[in-house]
C-alpha cells in the first residue's frame, strides 16, 4: 500500500490491545509515525510505559501514546479499562483487538473460564461492546481483530460449553487455540451485521506465522521459540502487522465489513465453513458470549 493510498489518521484516536510487543507494537508504531493518537491497552504497566516512551520518540508531531491497564482474561479488569477510556475520550476512531494468548497448558481465568478463550474472545467481546458508544461518535470508525488461519482447527463448538475449562482437556492446546480464533471470526461477522448502517465497520485478519510472545507459559514459550528457530517461513512482527495496518489505513476499505483477510497483502479468503454461511449460529454465539460476560443480548 503506497503512502498516497492511505487515510489521513492524524489526530484520530486509536485504541490497541496487546501493543507491548509483536504485531500490536508494530501496528502502534506505524500509526504513531503517521500522526495517530494511540492508546496502548496492556497488562504490564512497566512494559507499556517503556513502549509508549519509545514510540513517542518517533512520533513526528503525534501525541505521545497513552497507557490504559487491562488484563483481557479478567472481565472486571476489562470493565475498568473501558470505563477509563470512556472518561478520557469523547470518541474512538479505531479499535484494534490484537491481544491474544496461546496457552500450552490448561488454566482458568479470574472468572473461572478457560483462560485462552477468556483472553482471546470473551475479553475482546466485552471491551468492544463497552466501547461501541464511543466508536459510534467517530462518524466513520473501524474495528480490526487479529484472528488466525488456525481458526480452521476449531471445528464447530458447542456453545453451551463455551469457555468451559474442561474443553481444553478434551481438545488439546492446538485445537483449543483454533477454537478461540474461530470465535474471533464469528464475532467479527455478527458484529458487522449489528453495526450495518451505523458508520462502524469490523474486519479481522490473519497475520501469518509470526515470532511473537504469544504464550505466557515459560516451557511453552521455549518450545515455540525452538520451533520458530527451525521454521524458514516465520514472519517478523513488522511483516505480520502489515495487514492490520492496511485494515486501518486503506481508504478502499471504507464500508467493507464482516470480512476475514489473509496475511497476504491485498488478498481476502473465505473463512472456514464453520465460520460462514450460518447467521443463526453467529447470533447464538453472540447471545451466549453476552450471557457469559454479563451483557444484555
Amino acid at each position: 500500500m503506497s503512502q498516497t493510498a492511505e487515510r489521513d489518521v492524524r489526530d484520530l484516536r486509536v485504541v490497541i490491545t496487546g501493543a507491548t510487543s509483536g504485531i500490536g507494537e508494530e501496528i502502534a508504531r506505524g500509526l504513531v509515525q503517521r500522526g495517530a493518537a494511540v492508546t496502548i491497552v496492556a497488562r504490564n504497566k512497566a512494559k507499556a510505559d517503556a513502549v509508549a516512551t519509545e514510540l513517542a520518540a518517533g512520533a513526528a508531531g503525534a501525541p505521545a501514546p497513552e497507557v490504559v491497564l487491562a488484563d483481557l482474561g479478567d472481565l472486571a479488569s476489562v470493565r475498568r479499562a473501558a470505563a477509563e477510556l470512556d472518561r478520557r475520550h469523547d470518541r474512538i476512531d479505531v479499535l484494534v483487538n490484537n491481544a491474544g494468548l496461546a496457552a500450552m497448558s490448561p488454566s482458568r481465568s479470574a472468572d473461572g473460564f478457560e483462560l485462552m478463550m477468556a483472553t482471546n474472545h470473551l475479553g475482546p467481546f466485552l471491551l468492544t461492546n463497552l466501547l461501541l458508544g464511543k466508536l459510534g461518535k467517530a462518524g466513520s470508525a473501524r474495528i480490526v481483530g487479529t484472528a488466525s488461519e488456525a481458526h480452521r482447527l476449531g471445528g464447530r463448538p458447542q456453545l453451551r460449553t463455551l469457555a468451559d475449562p474442561l474443553d481444553y482437556g478434551a481438545l488439546g492446546g492446538q485445537a483449543a487455540y483454533g477454537r478461540s480464533k474461530l470465535m474471533n471470526v464469528l464475532f467479527t461477522a455478527e458484529l458487522a451485521r449489528r453495526l450495518d448502517g451505523l458508520g462502524v465497520t469490523a474486519n479481522c485478519f490473519c497475520p501469518g506465522l509470526v515470532a511473537t510472545g504469544l504464550t505466557r507459559d515459560v516451557q511453552g514459550a521455549q518450545r515455540v521459540a525452538t520451533f520458530l528457530a527451525r521454521t524458514p517461513f516465520v514472519r517478523r512482527p513488522e511483516q505480520g502487522a502489515r495487514m492490520g495496518l492496511r485494515l486501518v489505513l486503506d481508504p478502499a476499505l471504507d464500508g467493507v465489513s464482516g470480512q476475514f483477510f489473509t496475511s497476504t497483502p491485498g488478498a481476502r479468503l473465505l473463512p472456514s465453513v464453520a465460520a460462514r454461511n450460518d447467521a443463526r449460529y453467529q447470533r447464538e454465539l453472540w447471545d451466549r458470549s453476552a450471557e457469559l460476560v454479563g451483557l444484555p443480548t
